[in-house]
């Protein structure tokens, strides 16, 4: 296969209220057409988080992630990466549900504890629809548990139903715990690896941080994984130009970011895709398609999403 960019697309998240923007989708029809445009835009792989569709917190039932599952699985053939992270303050246990009951072809799998630092965004936002909001971004005592046993659990609960991981890595720490799991054989190759940029509580995001975490990944996995990248807010674009252009492959999304350059709010998540191709084909690539990703990622085959 020639050099192909995979384009992952986070459509929601936990971390950006609803108050934020009107494009961010919140109801199960909303996630399932920005989902679908995103992967119609070019996007190979669509990372999922639900929401209650009345005050857009995050939703980590199974029940909250039906509907949509099933408009997406009908509409197209992208890859669903289901979210074990869910949000900050919940604890596995509940995090790993949806992904345990629909066993999709990738779920995100976060690599360490750490802090979680959302408070910044007040101020640029001021105004909210809903009371939960403020109280949530303002919390300056989130700790986002990932222990060993958190991550060893996640492990073993879908790998038992073929299912691979999105492994989220937010400092060079985390790369060096995933070698320990691949050192006890309890994680395969090859390991798609998400370093995750700019979000208070991890890296940075300035490129000498990006470049860190790139050579950190080479020493410690050689040719054992497939390198992405997230940037978070206005660094989505910058970080994702420069993982391109070094071999790499992108994430962006509403969840990640809510903007389409500075001072402008992106119109949706296919939006992001689009830029985010852009950069890819400006540098003489081109973006894979979900079977290429499924070949590239090892992957077990959409008809084995359980909805």
């Amino acid at each position: 296969m020639g050099r192909k960019v995979i384009i992952t697309c986070a459509v929601t998240g936990a971390i950006h209220t609803p108050s934020m923007s009107a494009a961010l989708p919140v109801t199960p029809a909303e996630i399932a057409e920005a989902a679908i445009g995103a992967a119609e835009a070019g996007a190979a792989i669509v990372h999922l988080h639900a929401r209650n569709p009345v005050t857009g917190q995050p939703d980590q039932t199974p029940e909250a992630f039906l509907p949509f599952l099933k408009v997406i699985k009908q509409r197209s053939n992208c890859v669903v990466n289901l979210t074990t992270g869910g949000a900050p303050t919940m604890q596995v246990a509940e995090r790993v549900r949806p992904a345990a009951t629909f066993k999709p072809e990738v779920a995100s799998l976060n690599m360490g504890s750490m802090n979680f630092g959302l408070f910044g965004m007040l101020n640029r936002f001021k105004d909210f629809k809903h009371p939960w909001e403020q109280a949530y971004l303002a919390n300056k005592d989130i700790l986002f548990r990932n222990t060993f046993a958190d991550i060893e659990y996640v492990i073993s609960t879908l790998s038992a139903v073929g299912t691979r991981f999105e492994f989220e890595c937010y400092d060079t720490a985390h790369l060096y715990n995933l070698a320990h799991f691949l050192e006890r054989g309890l994680v395969k190759a090859p390991l798609f690896v998400q370093t995750v940029f700019g979000l208070l509580g991890g890296i940075g995001a300035h490129p000498d941080d990006v470049m860190h975490m790139k050579r950190t990944a080479d020493r410690l996995f050689g040719d054992a994984y497939v390198w992405s990248v997230l940037g978070a807010g206005r660094n989505q674009l910058p970080i994702a130009a420069m993982s391109a252009a070094m071999g790499g492959n992108v994430r962006v999304g509403l969840e990640d970011s809510l903007w389409a350059g500075p001072g402008r709010l992106a119109e949706s998540n296919a939006q992001q895709v689009r830029l985010a191709r852009q950069i890819i084909e400006g540098l003489g690539l081109a973006v894979a398609s979900p079977d290429e990703a499924r070949q590239m990622l090892a992957l077990k085959g959409g008809d084995t999403l359980a909805v």
